[in-house]
């Protein structure tokens, strides 16, 4: 490195390499997490029991809650999968490069097997991180989807708060109160 300041810059994005691949790791196990998440609701959603229907349990246990509440509540139990869609490919873009200096550095010296795992190390994150961004990305937007459907039926009064809802291919049917 031919200044100081080159020579921190590599320095300090050296550094994050571990915390970035720590990242990804847990927003991998997220993902997985989610998608376990997601199958048990839709599961709970198509057998008809209300505790897959968020937004509707929450307006049985709170009759006063408004649609508005519900649909901060919704953000919020959108939020961090959302977040995850939109970092997981960004920390796997870091975790790409961070690995490339080595790697170019191994290169220029002819030592061939540390450049092999460099980009070992690169091309792995890269693909957990798209893995885990692909997969948050469409539990999000099944759920956004799950989420609108309870709202809009809870808007028109077709699913009161005292009786659970069903799903089926899509329509909410209420139930009647045995």
């Amino acid at each position: 490195m031919s200044n100081p300041i080159e020579s921190m810059m590599y320095g300090v994005s050296q550094f994050f390499l571990f915390p970035v691949l720590l990242a990804i790791a847990a927003l991998f196990v997220h993902a997985f997490y989610a998608a376990g998440a997601f199958a048990w609701q839709a599961w709970q959603r198509r057998s008809g029991k209300v505790a897959g229907f968020e937004m509707l349990a929450a307006r049985r246990a709170n009759p006063a809650i408004t649609v508005l509440d519900l649909e901060v509540l919704a953000a919020e139990r959108l939020e961090f999968a959302r977040i995850a869609t939109r970092v997981a490919p960004m920390l796997g873009l870091v975790a790409t490069m961070i690995p490339m200096g080595p790697a170019l550095m191994a290169l220029a010296d002819g030592n061939l097997a540390d450049v092999s795992r460099s980009l070992m190390v690169a091309f792995s994150a890269v693909i957990l991180a798209l893995l885990a961004a692909a997969i948050s990305y469409s539990v999000v937007n099944v759920r956004k989807r799950w989420y609108a459907t309870d709202l809009a039926a809870i808007e028109q009064g077709t699913a009161p708060a005292e009786t659970p809802a069903q799903d089926m291919l899509g329509h909410l049917v209420s139930e009647v109160p045995a």
